[in-house]
């Protein structure tokens, strides 16, 4: 996902346009919905919806009303209502699928009060809102700074200004109640604009930033996930996971939203699974269950005695067992009802090509000594033939 000033450079290195998701040519938006309406015409006599959907800085969108009837198309920059002044905007959907997803996030296409668009914004409306955005790193660095002096617990993460340069929102995470009214003031005066701060979640700052996961790939909740579902560890418990929450955590400090992804496929399987902390009765003794594979449908159980020595039972063979036992019946043993696992040989490497073996640099310390004096010994008996094939010859 990129658009054409974010491609490599002649030199091999990444240009990248800077824009954070709001490129000119919209081929590197984050959450961009497919208009597959858009080569479709309408009925005679039905009007377009007349509310577009209009992305900001990252991915905060919202739904402004066209009452100008403005000819407008994914990609165009617009000039839209604010609270004061104007922001500006790139439209990222138009027609019916902005019903659609109005719908999907229950907002009111009747409301009259609906925020409107004003205009197609001009190159002087671009030029005042690229200056904007130039300046958000630096006057982020400088607001951090005066958060560290006034010594608050809050980590400053983003700042969006608006389309006209009159008002800039601060977005910033924080454990607990903050008291942030100096700061404002502070900033206020250092900046010379209106300031609003916005408290976001960590998840919702991943969300904003960015970045890499362990994975390899990009976050999913900075590309593709629209909402923040719950997770909990039992999530990780129905998938067998190590509690390690160095491992289960994210960038955002959180529980990873990727373990929910195939938690349902678990939980249908364990439906008919037997418990973790089954016992099963067996005349040689009490048995407990060590490990599950449950896409194996395999148990490994051992005895309360040797716990060293395990037995591999289907989960049909100790759902039996557990009937029988209810029954107040045991079994004679694990061994009858013990599986035999055969454990394929994988192929490691194999030299189809001719190259050189990995295993070349695993010779003891010495060996190459002992390859040079073979070498010698080789050598000497050598010329010991040659040196008696010549006396015989003279005799």
């Amino acid at each position: 996902m990129s658009c054409s000033s974010c491609s490599t450079g002649k030199d091999g290195q990444p240009k990248g346009c800077k824009n954070n998701g709001t490129c000119g040519t919209d081929g590197c938006n984050k959450l961009t919905v497919f208009d597959w309406l858009s080569n479709m015409s309408l009925p005679n006599g039905e009007r377009p919806f007349d509310f577009v959907e209009v992305r900001f800085k990252n991915s905060r969108k919202e739904f402004f009303q066209n009452t100008e009837n403005l000819s407008l198309s994914i990609g165009d920059i617009v000039a839209t209502q604010a609270q004061s002044g104007h922001d500006i905007g790139m439209v990222t959907l138009t027609g019916e699928l902005v019903r659609v997803q109005m719908k999907r996030k229950k907002e009111s296409f009747t409301d009259v009060e609906a925020p409107k668009v004003y205009r197609k914004a001009s190159q002087k409306d671009i030029d005042i809102w690229q200056k904007c955005r130039d300046r958000e790193d630096e006057i982020k660095k400088r607001a951090r700074e005066i958060a560290i002096i006034l010594k608050l617990q809050m980590k400053i993460s983003d700042v969006e200004f608006q389309g006209d340069g009159s008002k800039a929102t601060f977005y910033y995470t924080a454990d607990e109640r903050v008291d942030f009214r100096q700061l404002i003031k502070d900033m206020a005066k250092a900046f010379g604009i209106r300031i609003e701060m916005r408290q976001i979640g960590y998840r919702q700052e991943a969300q904003r930033l960015g970045g890499i996961g362990s994975c390899g790939r990009e976050l999913c909740c900075s590309t593709w996930l629209t909402d923040f579902r719950s997770v909990s560890t039992s999530a990780a418990r129905y998938q067998q996971l190590s509690l390690n929450p160095q491992k289960l955590a994210g960038q955002c400090g959180k529980l990873k939203c990727c373990l929910n992804y195939e938690l349902d496929v678990y939980v249908d399987a364990l439906k008919d699974f037997p418990a973790q902390d089954t016992k099963l009765f067996t005349e040689k003794g009490l048995a407990f269950c060590q490990k599950t594979d449950i896409f194996k449908e395999m148990l490994w159980f051992s005895y309360k005695d040797n716990p060293a020595n395990w037995h591999v039972l289907s989960k049909d063979q100790v759902n039996e067992i557990i009937e029988k036992n209810k029954k107040k019946e045991k079994v004679a043993s694990l061994e009858m009802y013990a599986m035999e696992i055969v454990v394929e040989e994988k192929v490691v490497f194999e030299n189809v090509v001719g190259q050189d073996s990995l295993t070349r640099f695993d010779k003891p310390k010495g060996a190459g000594n002992n390859n040079k004096n073979e070498n010698r010994n080789r050598n000497r008996n050598k010329n010991k033939n040659k040196n008696r094939n010549r006396n015989q010859k003279d005799a």
